[in-house]
């Protein structure tokens, strides 16, 4: 993938505790400007009204910041958007979505630390295949399943982008790239910040890794 690419870089996913309160508009405008390549709005809430609002307003900033918006795990929301979808292991079929959303539409899928569903997701039209969970992680606490030689045989056996996710940090991200992976997905380290601008230089942070030869 070259560059500008929206499945190279830095995949920012929301979250709902994180960007209460009033923070999730200007914070992912925060990060879009640092450089994020593809956003996922996660929200497990039932609010619907809130929901779709939340995602149009996103939509409207990814546009203007040439970034790809991907909605977590509701197709109804992704195709009256037109925007992207990630479904995990159990939220539903991904050659229906791939079927019903059209041929240019980014989806990706949870692959946890296993080739054989990346294969299965590919076969049914991923567009990206995720891995995790690389570090102990505040979304999803638990004991890290993914490792480096996980990302070394994906990276030899799927041409498809792979994503990295679970408790990554600026620290981390590095080793996780030079291993093959094509995104790096974050949440608490990039919005677990005290303002806006703090969000900007940590996505900027992340960028330039993608960057360095």
């Amino acid at each position: 993938m070259n560059e500008t690419s929206p499945l190279r870089g830095l995949y920012a996913i929301t979250d709902s505790q994180l960007l209460a309160e009033g923070r999730l508009l200007p914070y992912v405008e925060a990060a879009l400007r640092g450089g994020v390549r593809l956003l996922q709005y996660r929200d497990k809430s039932g609010d619907e009204a809130r929901r779709q609002r939340e995602a149009q307003a996103l939509a409207e900033l990814c546009a203007r910041h040439g970034a790809a918006l991907i909605i977590n795990d509701d197709l109804e929301l992704a195709a009256h958007l037109g925007v992207g979808l990630h479904l995990g292991q159990e939220d539903g079929s991904l050659a229906i979505a791939r079927e019903r959303l059209g041929p240019q539409a980014i989806v990706g899928a949870t692959c946890h630390a296993q080739l054989t569903l990346a294969e299965r997701a590919i076969e049914d039209g991923a567009s990206y295949v995720a891995f995790g969970r690389f570090f102990n992680s505040n979304t999803k606490p638990g004991a890290p399943a993914a490792d480096d030689a996980l990302l070394q045989q994906a990276r030899a056996r799927f041409r498809q982008p792979i994503v990295a996710i679970g408790g990554i940090t600026l620290d981390t991200a590095p080793r996780l790239i030079a291993q093959g992976a094509d995104l790096i997905a974050v949440i608490h380290a990039l919005f677990a910040a005290d303002s806006a601008a703090e969000v900007e230089q940590r996505a900027q942070a992340f960028s330039r890794l993608f960057t360095i030869p």
